[in-house]
């Protein structure tokens, strides 16, 4: 039987971190949310970013938008948050409403501040192998392994999904750490078969429960990032957990696995930021 990889636990663990660290500062990092609209799922991650930021002493400055705001004054809003010298990261909740340029949005945020790690400038330093801000679930991935001792020297890996957000920095955050990467999506052929090639299987294709017992090595670590609700209004990630959890050497849950990692690492991100910028200041 798979060991599970608790991220609830080890994000609890990441917190505290944080919260020993912000509390030696003697001062708060400031993180602004915008949540533009009024979408549910957004508005539960928002409250639950803002929960985690009170915990760890960040400072967290709501700015709710209507949904029929402009660009121009969405962008606006972007400008004098960069310009702020008090708030340290800015997070934009996505999905946005129709209408909205999130690329432009995403731009628009100071590289400095980009605590989500999505500006192109943070990407182009990941792939250069530069410091800069990481993207979060990526991040959060890399620590929960780390937090297992599970060894990436040498071992193949197989990211399925190729979204700026999830699957390309994290097969570059693998290949950094020198494990050997296949990155796989929605035209390769015979998925399966490379699947079962991976010493370590992230998933993170947003299919519910796609990856089965057929796409898994035995004694593979299999890490699933995706999070899709069934009609039933159960919460399932990209892997078939059932199917999947007697074949593997270890296995994230859904819930509980890589999405409270996801919030630690904006918080750490939002550190990072005010500690870069405190450095900057006394240079």
């Amino acid at each position: 039987m798979a060991q599970i990889l608790d991220g609830t636990r080890t994000a609890a663990l990441v917190k505290e971190e944080l919260r020993q660290r912000i509390a030696r500062l003697g001062a708060r990092p400031v993180l602004a949310m915008v949540l533009v609209g009024d979408d549910p799922a957004s508005a539960s991650y928002v409250r639950m970013k803002t929960r985690d930021s009170a915990e760890v002493g960040i400072e967290a400055r709501d700015f709710h938008l209507p949904a029929d705001i402009s660009q121009d004054r969405l962008n606006a809003l972007i400008d004098e948050l960069n310009a702020d010298e008090c708030v340290h990261g800015i997070l934009v909740q996505m999905p946005l409403p129709p209408g909205l340029d999130e690329e432009e949005v995403v731009a628009r945020i100071s590289p400095a501040k980009d605590v989500d790690g999505f500006h192109p400038e943070n990407l182009g330093r990941l792939l250069r192998g530069q410091p800069a801000m990481r993207p979060c679930t990526p991040a959060g991935v890399m620590r929960l392994l780390d937090q297992y001792d599970i060894e990436l020297d040498g071992a193949r890996a197989v990211v399925v999904g190729r979204s700026n957000i999830v699957g390309k920095p994290q097969a570059l955050l693998l290949l950094q750490r020198n494990a050997t990467v296949t990155l796989c999506h929605s035209h390769t052929r015979d998925l399966p078969a490379i699947c079962r090639t991976a010493d370590i299987l992230v998933a993170a294709i947003g299919r519910a429960e796609m990856i089965d017992a057929s796409y898994v090595k035995p004694g593979a670590v299999v890490i699933d990032v995706g999070i899709n609700r069934r009609a039933d209004g159960r919460l399932v990630g990209d892997v078939d957990f059932e199917a999947v959890v007697p074949l593997a050497a270890a296995i994230t849950p859904v819930p509980g696995g890589v999405g409270p990692l996801t919030r630690a690492l904006l918080m750490s991100n939002t550190l990072e930021a005010y500690q870069r910028r405190l450095t900057a200041s006394l240079a």
